[in-house]
């Protein structure tokens, strides 16, 4: 376990990592020590560093939570991530690529909340009866340590990668389609590039959230009604590179479209 000053020391080199674009060196090869709850200490204080400095908290995102995305990593356990009011775009959206380190593209669904969620002991069926809506979503993933040899505690430590979401398609309730069976082609430039099935995330995208809602109890935390919550990605990342577009058709849902410029 780590000592609080150097939990406070990693969560400041993070804030400056992310306003430089310059990622640290990996935490794991200078705290070889270093648990996952620390991992989460550090992302927990650099969220309230955020908050005072006035962004404002709007949802969470789930990670590594499908096979295809544990393979991409190497890591076996999903993780958790905080959403800023910031972080959230539409769909048509240009995004500056150099304002990301790294930027890599996911296909998500969101799942937008209409009560409050909290555990331990929350289930599936808690999930549902709690969504308002489902939507398509992309999620940017940025880095602010460095890629190569990324452990889980770099990971969580690195708000589970989370760069941006663009919002888009249609709106469905729950209980209006099988979630399971909702689909996406990722295309890059006309191309395309992955595609998948929402099952992929832990046979059904709303166990994603349960298993935050049971995870952030812990802590003392749960959701609250009007939060975003991205229940991970049912594809590999997707690089793009300055001047990709980038188009992601989910069918019966719609599409989510963006641009870095």
């Amino acid at each position: 376990m780590l000592d609080p000053k150097t939990i406070e020391t990693i969560a400041d080199e993070l804030l400056e990592a992310g306003r430089s674009r310059t990622p640290v060196p990996l935490l794991t090869a200078r705290y070889p020590e270093m648990t996952v709850e620390d991992s989460y200490a550090v992302q927990r204080l650099w969220r309230s560093r955020n908050e005072e400095a006035g962004r404002k908290l709007v949802g969470r995102k789930i990670g590594l939570t499908s096979k295809a995305m544990q393979a991409a990593t190497g890591i076996t356990e999903p993780d958790y991530g905080a959403i800023f009011d910031d972080m959230v775009l539409e769909t048509g959206c240009s995004i500056p690529w150099d304002r990301y380190t790294h930027p890599r593209v996911e296909v998500e669904l969101a799942f937008v909340l209409k009560k409050d969620l909290s555990g331990p002991g929350c289930s599936i069926f808690d999930v549902l009866n709690a969504t308002d809506y489902v939507v398509p979503a992309l999620e940017i993933l940025d880095s602010r340590i460095e890629m190569e040899g990324r452990t889980i505690v770099d990971t969580i430590s690195d708000n589970a990668a989370m760069g941006a979401m663009v919002v888009g398609g249609r709106p469905v309730r729950p209980d209006a389609v099988d979630l399971r069976w909702v689909s996406a082609i990722l295309y890059k430039n006309q191309t395309v590039e992955e595609t998948g099935v929402a099952a992929g995330v832990l046979d059904h995208p709303a166990n994603g959230v349960h298993w935050l809602v049971n995870k952030i109890a812990a802590h003392g935390d749960g959701l609250k009604a009007g939060e975003i919550v991205l229940a991970g990605s049912f594809t590999r990342p997707l690089w793009v590179y300055k001047g990709d577009t980038v188009h992601a058709d989910y069918g019966p849902l719609g599409a989510v479209t963006c641009r870095f410029e």
